[in-house]
This record gives C-alpha cells, sequence and structure tokens, in this order.
C-alpha cells in the first residue's frame, strides 16, 4: 500500500478499469458532439479543413458516393394586400427524387415564415434555432423580433460558418411593426430586401413570369394565379422541382396556407391551348 501511495496508483483514476475509463471518454465526446443540444450556435465542424472542397475528395477514395446536388424553386413577392410564398415539395440527392412532399415553407412563428432552398438539414436547423431566438426576444422585451433582425440573425451564423460547407438560399417574411418586409439571406452571408424574390434551380423560369406580370396593386386572385403560374413554369423547365406546389398568404393579423395543388392539375389548368382557367378559382379565400 505505501508503493501504491508514493506511485500515485491509490488514486481513484488508476483505481478504475479500462473500460470504465473508455466509457467516460466516450461519454465526453457524445457531449462534445451534441453541444447544441444546450447551445444551438454551437456545433462542431467537420474534422478537415475546407469541407465544401473536401467532401469531394473523401467520395472519390470512399465506397460510399456522396451526391450533394439538389433544386427547388420558392417564389415570393410583396403586394398591395400582403406577402405571398409559393414553393415546390420536390427534394433531390444528385439525379435521385427523394421526396415528393417536403415543407419547404417552415413557421417561425405566428407572424413570420420562412422558405428553404439549399440543404435541407441546414435550413430546417437554422429555421429551428431563429424559432427559439424570435421566443426568447418575444420574453425578454415582450415585442416582436423584427423580419429584419430575424435576417441579420442568419446572416450572422452563415458568416460564422462561412467555407465550412453551409447550404442554404432562405426567404424570410412577414410583418413587423414597420411593416411588411421580405427578406432573402444565403450561406454565403448575403442578405437582400426587395419586393420580388425567387431561389433555387428553377428561380431563372419562375422570374420569367414575375417579372412580366408581377405589380404591387394585384388583387388577392390575381397574386395567387400569379405565384402559382410562376412556380408551374419552373417546375416544367427544372427536373429538380416538382411534386405538390404549396402557397401562403401573410398579412398584417397572421399568415395561412390558401391552397396546395399538384404540379399535374397546375398543367391541365395552363396549357389547355385556349381552355386555360386560372388556379385561384378553387382557392379558400
Amino acid at each position: 500500500m505505501a508503493l501504491e501511495s508514493i506511485c500515485g496508483m491509490d488514486k481513484v483514476p488508476f483505481m478504475r478499469s479500462f473500460g470504465s475509463r473508455t466509457s467516460r471518454q466516450t461519454i465526453e465526446e457524445i457531449r462534445l458532439a451534441s453541444s447544441n443540444m444546450d447551445n444551438p450556435l454551437a456545433i462542431m465542424a467537420p474534422p478537415f479543413e475546407n469541407p465544401r472542397e473536401s467532401v469531394s475528395k473523401l467520395s472519390a477514395v470512399s465506397e460510399v458516393q456522396m451526391d450533394c446536388d439538389h433544386g427547388t424553386t420558392t417564389v415570393g413577392f410583396v403586394y398591395q394586400g400582403g406577402i405571398i410564398l409559393c414553393v415546390d415539395s420536390r427534394t433531390t440527392s444528385g439525379k435521385f427524387i427523394g421526396s415528393q412532399s417536403l415543407q419547404k415553407v417552415v413557421q417561425v412563428n405566428q407572424y413570420m415564415l420562412g422558405t428553404m432552398a439549399g440543404g435541407a438539414a441546414d435550413c430546417t436547423y437554422w429555421d429551428r434555432a431563429l424559432t427559439r431566438e424570435c421566443r426568447l426576444h418575444e420574453l425578454r422585451y415582450k415585442e416582436r423580433l423584427p423580419v429584419r433582425s430575424a435576417a441579420r440573425f442568419i446572416c450572422n451564423v452563415a458568416a460564422e460558418y462561412k467555407g465550412m460547407g453551409l447550404c442554404m438560399g432562405m426567404m424570410l417574411a412577414g410583418w413587423s411593426p414597420e411593416g411588411s418586409s421580405l427578406v432573402y439571406v444565403d450561406s454565403d452571408g448575403l442578405r437582400l430586401h426587395g419586393k420580388v424574390f425567387a431561389v433555387g434551380s428553377g428561380a431563372s423560369n419562375a422570374l420569367g413570369i414575375l417579372d412580366t406580370d408581377y405589380r404591387l396593386d394585384l388583387s388577392d386572385n390575381e397574386a395567387y394565379d400569379l405565384a402559382f403560374r410562376a412556380v408551374y413554369h419552373a417546375t416544367m423547365r427544372d427536373i429538380f422541382s416538382g411534386g405538390l406546389v404549396r402557397l401562403y398568404h401573410i398579412d398584417q393579423d397572421n399568415w395561412r396556407n390558401v391552397a396546395n395543388k399538384d404540379c399535374q392539375e397546375l398543367h391541365e389548368n395552363y396549357s389547355g391551348g385556349g381552355k386555360n382557367q386560372q388556379a385561384s378559382d378553387n382557392c379558400n379565400i
């Protein structure tokens, strides 16, 4: 016992079994890897530099091939009756369709919505983190977090994780004390305030329709029809967009899901050769 005391082997760490020490090390690693459970802004970075470039190199020598190509179409614009958001529901991984029913409009709270384009996991995670920040702001200051401030939060996150493989292209839309706001933010830290946006692989096709027919004094039915037509034409020209087209209307009081229409239904409405009818006819207004 005297020799053990001199060598320090009577201390608790030396008396633990190897299995016990391994378990404690594993628990510590799990705690570090899940640190975002306590602080959603603290995420473990990939264990290599420049993830965006390194993933391609690693997949080239790995048996598991990772194809991170993706596509979508999301549309948003401001008009006299509020803000319109219209999105498709298809998710892809390279040439494969992963889902036809993804919800790409995220409810941040009762007065703010966000759209997703890019990496679904990135967008979903940071939309949830934004929801937390909005709620904490309301509890602390007894007022809504302005949409501009919410966009600045996402922009700061993107700047912090720039170069680490984050892939997002979001629109944040809602009603703040200063009025209606529509803001675009992406993973490069870009933040734009505007009246009309289209994001995703089908954005150029959707913008062709929006640039032609958009005006600020649209009626509700005209705005619904314009949004449906923009996303429909994008799905017809962009193979990465499709599925169900969801339309949301945000006004000063709240937001609501106006209608959900399948691309095939929109195709029948808009490609009838003289038999076209407005997609908004069947909307629940």
